[in-house]
């Protein structure tokens, strides 16, 4: 009992040390100006407005915020806002769940008979997962809430823990309409294969329920729209019915989506950080990820394909549970707490994407104090027009827009009371003549007059009436 107390508060180190390293690079990106609207911008806007009492509707999207995801379980993040209004927030809840993950998973492997010292190892396999730091990179997404959580309602389904299981999925819900299919296919894990009944039946029935009703009547509801990820399956139907009966109906569609060198490169990509404790026999805890999969694979866009971005999330608590499943059986490729400590330390340096820090992250660093005084220059709450990587840094107000070369100029300029522009560092492809164009058409506009320039970073105040 001594030694796990001990074990458990090494958990607890990691953990937190974890979560102020992911915190400190999220922040940093952000200081610097490389996060941008999609999706920081959108959560930091509307979490602002229900914490000052407005309706959340994103100036970006255009719309009410569940229209977007239906994710309301970020709606008491609103409460931190009350403290003090400002994006790092969302970055500290975001570099905190995704380094909680450790310690369900070190829970789960103690329960799977693994040895202290052995459950601590796969604990920090965990943390050196490369997508664990690459998502935590890049913006805010309301997902990463569920990462412990998914690990945690598997737990509570092994202890017979039936109440904190449901409060569990009810939150998952919560955090993304999208989830609600590894919901339900979890439940058809539990239930057959782990033979928790009523675990199982809660996670089918309110995986399906859940996804019905927001796809089907809050989502559309809200956004006047079908769901938006619907775009990027346009070749299987232009509706989430549509999509759903063409994936049964017409199978063909898919079959060289699945079996093609692009797929073949991601499910590497997904599973080399964890190959060597990974076998057919113990993949079952898979089958709850098998929604997020098949997303992913037949998705047009191809970020969905990668370790940087949001998507393969989902399926990381299910590797790590047939992980500990398979080393709870004393067999795999690498069995010494030494050798899988290297083996994930060599897969985050060769994955994880911390070369962004001195390749990307400071390219725009000629024009940071610049950009930093002229947003101090923007004294009331009125609609701002800025750039996609300046907008997260203005948005606690009703109306932000950004602009650049692929969206294009507004037509009207009226709308708006401040105009932030940085022609050395456009955003879009990049071109600065489409940023110059734009200042010398502000420049001759009688409505708006510069008020601050430097280093390329112009910014326009309505004048006064």
């Amino acid at each position: 009992m001594r030694k796990q107390l001990i074990e458990l508060n090494a958990v607890g180190w990691m953990t937190g040390v974890s979560a102020l390293i992911l915190f400190g690079c999220s922040s940093f990106r952000h200081t610097v100006f490389q996060s941008g609207v999609f999706d920081l911008g959108i959560y930091d806007q509307v979490i602002y407005l229900i914490s000052q009492g407005q309706p959340p509707i994103s100036s970006f999207l255009g719309f009410h915020h569940m229209g977007n995801h239906a994710a309301w379980a970020v709606y008491p993040l609103a409460l931190l806002y009350k403290i003090y209004p400002s994006p790092y927030w969302l970055l500290a809840v975001q570099a905190g769940v995704l380094a909680l993950g450790a310690v369900p998973t070190w829970y789960l492997a103690l329960q799977a008979g693994l040895k202290e010292s052995q459950a601590l190892i796969i604990a920090a396999v965990y943390l050196l997962n490369p997508l664990v730091f690459n998502v935590n990179l890049f913006e805010f997404h309301p997902e990463v809430m569920a990462v412990p959580v998914l690990l945690g309602v598997v737990l509570a389904a092994r202890r017979n823990q039936i109440g904190w299981f449901c409060l569990g999925i009810i939150f998952i819900l919560g955090c993304k309409a999208v989830l609600s299919l590894t919901v339900a296919m979890m439940g058809i894990w539990l239930l057959v294969f782990e033979k928790r009944r009523i675990c199982g039946v809660f996670a089918l029935i309110a995986g399906i329920s859940w996804f019905l009703i927001a796809s089907q009547v809050i989502i559309p509801l809200f956004s006047n729209n079908e769901v938006a990820a619907v775009a990027r399956y346009s070749y299987l139907g232009s509706s989430v019915l549509e999509i759903v009966r063409n994936l049964f109906l017409k199978p063909y569609l898919i079959l060289g989506r699945v079996f093609s060198l692009e797929t073949l490169e991601y499910l590497l990509l997904l599973v080399a950080p964890l190959i060597w404790g990974l076998a057919p026999r113990h993949l079952t805890p898979l089958v709850s990820a098998i929604p997020a999969l098949v997303l992913n694979i037949l998705s047009d866009e191809q970020m969905q394909r990668d370790l940087i971005h949001q998507y393969s999330l989902p399926i990381l608590p299910f590797l790590i549970l047939a992980v500990i499943s398979r080393v709870a059986t004393g067999r795999g490729w690498l069995r010494t707490r030494r050798v899988m400590s290297l083996w994930a330390l060599v897969a985050f340096i060769v994955l994880a994407k911390y070369g962004f820090f001195w390749s990307r992250y400071l390219r725009t660093i000629d024009t940071w104090q610049a950009t930093r005084e002229a947003i101090a220059q923007i004294h009331t709450k009125g609609a701002v027009l800025t750039t996609h990587s300046i907008a997260p840094h203005v948005t606690h107000r009703r109306t932000v827009q950004f602009v650049d070369d692929i969206s294009g100029a507004p037509s009207d300029f009226v709308p708006f009371e401040y105009i932030l522009l940085n022609v050395r560092h456009p955003d879009g492809t990049r071109n600065p003549e489409f940023a110059a164009n734009l200042v010398n058409q502000l420049k001759k506009n009688q409505l708006f007059q510069l008020g601050y320039q430097r280093d390329d970073v112009y910014l326009f105040v309505k004048q006064s009436p």
